[in-house]
């Protein structure tokens, strides 16, 4: 059976480590899984991100990043989603759709329904079957990474703390615009509690 699952959150919220512990659970199991990223997952897409998350790249405008968002996500699906749907394999990603909405279109300002219909051109109105929200306070996130040298610093992250709580605040409202394939998680718990929360929306996700 194939899935389409999305993890997403704010910087920090773990979502990334829970990804990989979930992997390995669901192989054990026997599932066929794909691990993915966003920005990236395929080499073309892995060029875009670079672009996107450059440090250097400070004078990026609000829109062209949100169109980059856009172009990585579209190579990424035709390349390595879709086939892998298409195979009824379990696609695990990081970040998809939603995180556009919440950074470019709600802590950019540049509007959720304009950054949607960018992305629904993009994607040809592709929506995950589980979107999982590892909702944390970006205070608590931005500590986690701070305390954690081996974790990549992009440029997101250098963002002010307004505008991670206006992601947090959109993801938020995501969650209530879409609640038939999204479940919030509390990243605040740990790990292992955080794992084993998303594994059972996965599995309550299959067994429908």
């Amino acid at each position: 059976m194939s899935l389409f699952i999305t993890f997403e959150g704010g910087e920090g919220s773990g979502k990334s480590s829970a990804l990989r512990l979930l992997d390995e659970k669901l192989r054990a199991e026997g599932f066929q899984t794909v691990l993915t990223r966003e920005p990236g997952g395929t080499p073309i897409a892995e060029q875009i991100r670079n672009v996107i998350l450059d440090r250097a790249n400070t004078a990026m405008d609000a829109r062209t990043e949100a169109l980059l968002y856009a172009a990585s996500r579209r190579q990424h699906l035709v390349e390595k989603v879709w086939p892998a749907i298409k195979e009824g394999k379990l696609v695990l990603c990081d970040r998809y759709l939603d995180s556009s909405l919440a950074y470019q279109g709600g802590a950019r300002g540049l509007g959720i329904d304009e950054v949607l219909n960018v992305n629904l051109f993009a994607t040809e109105g592709t929506y995950p079957d589980l979107t999982l929200l590892f909702d944390i306070e970006p205070e608590l996130g931005l500590e986690r990474i701070a305390k954690n040298a081996q974790r990549e610093v992009n440029r997101l992250d250098l963002e002010k703390i307004e505008f991670h709580r206006g992601v947090r605040a959109t993801f938020l409202s995501l969650a209530k615009r879409y609640p038939e394939r999204f479940v919030v998680l509390d990243a605040s718990k740990s790990l292992e509690e955080v794992v084993e929360d998303a594994y059972r929306a996965i599995k309550d996700r299959l067994a429908k």
